[in-house]
């Protein structure tokens, strides 16, 4: 491709080499296109034919100038986060960008959460943790996208507390925010014609908006990149073990001073201080766990990475970061978080490390069960 072509959807530089990233078609599709003089990008295509969306992503320049542009409307702010990734969700500074706008926070994902999490305590928690970032929701629920779960009560909610104003979707990249709107849209248009689809005026390259039949629009944002994630440094085979497709089972470890897990080799786990003790690991369910010495953790993880250690494959490790390790002293039940892989719960005070990739953070918090 030689010459520059442009979507006729959203304006965007046609290309056809990267399916990851903005303006991609596949080169069968653009070679109709151009023959038939109506070129779209593969985004576009999908949303005028099958009314699905999905997402792009951010630089941060374009992010700060969306934030700005939101700080400056009179909108429903909907921010969706990812409930088994909530630390790794959160957009940085969120609080002080949408000025007076409300604030609804939906939970996604809870369907890969044990079903015997009670919803009013993870409502209660995440309204915690929300506070703690600066934000106020005024209203808190939880949903998945992929099971169409609670996507009425959204919609009941967004209504209740939009009072004629423009919705503004927001979230990082991988939270199932464009899932969601497709949700919204299959929902909503046989439920009470809230949305009308079958045209999407504005379409562009930074959002999506969608009609609501008094004149205002919902608008879908595009992903933001959040680096401090996991999901930024797997390849697609990996990310696949590590992103929970399903209900996880928790695994509960007995573990004395001294003692170590692996998670694969993209994390580890050091209990370093206190009593015997009891910790339960949160993870997908394919990723695998070795349990060894601390002494010993440093030479099985360089003898034993890429092979028994995996993720990382073999081919991926020349490519896969080192890993950092960050230490805690626990004084009441909290969770060590690794963003974008899941959360090990410890019940007892004292010392623990939890090691990562360069680049993903690792942090605590008071425990979500």
């Amino acid at each position: 491709m030689n010459e520059h072509w442009h979507c006729i959807g959203c304006g965007v530089e046609i290309q056809t080499t990267d399916s990851d990233k903005i303006g991609y078609t596949p080169q069968a599709a653009f070679e109709k296109g151009l023959a038939n003089e109506e070129l779209y990008c593969q985004r576009c295509f999908r949303l005028r034919h099958y009314n699905e969306i999905q997402d792009v992503a951010l630089t941060d320049n374009d992010f700060l100038q969306l934030l700005n542009e939101i700080g400056k409307t009179d909108a429903l702010i909907v921010n969706v986060v990812d409930i088994f990734d909530f630390n790794g969700s959160l957009i940085p500074g969120l609080h002080r960008f949408v000025g007076d706008n409300p604030i609804i926070m939906v939970g996604n994902k809870v369907d890969v959460l044990p079903k015997s999490l009670k919803k009013p305590k993870m409502i209660q928690w995440m309204k915690e943790r929300a506070f703690e970032q600066g934000l106020r929701p005024i209203e808190v629920l939880l949903t998945s996208a992929k099971k169409s779960q609670d996507i009425a009560q959204l919609l009941t909610i967004i209504e209740q507390y939009r009072k004629g104003r423009d919705v503004y979707i927001v979230g990082v990249t991988n939270v199932g925010k464009s899932t969601l709107i497709n949700q919204i849209i299959k929902q909503a248009t046989g439920v009470k014609e809230l949305i009308t689809t079958s045209r999407f005026p504005g379409t562009t390259l930074d959002k999506i908006e969608i009609p609501l039949d008094d004149g205002a629009v919902m608008i879908d944002t595009p992903g933001i990149i959040h680096r401090h994630q996991m999901a930024h440094y797997l390849g697609k085979k990996d990310l696949k073990l590590v992103a929970p497709q399903k209900e996880i089972k928790p695994k509960t470890y007995q573990l004395q001073p001294r003692q170590t897990l692996f998670f694969g080799g993209i994390a580890r786990f050091d209990f370093i201080q206190g009593e015997k003790s009891s910790f339960t690991v949160y993870l997908a369910n394919e990723l695998l766990i070795h349990r060894t010495k601390l002494d010993n953790a440093d030479s099985f993880y360089q003898k034993h990475v890429g092979e028994l250690l995996q993720p990382p494959t073999t081919e991926e490790l020349a490519d896969f970061p080192e890993l950092v390790r960050f230490e805690f002293s626990i004084k009441e039940r909290s969770d060590l978080v690794f963003a974008g892989l899941g959360w090990i719960t410890i019940t007892k005070p004292g010392v623990i490390a939890g090691w990562a990739p360069k680049g993903v953070s690792v942090e605590i918090r008071k425990a979500l069960i």
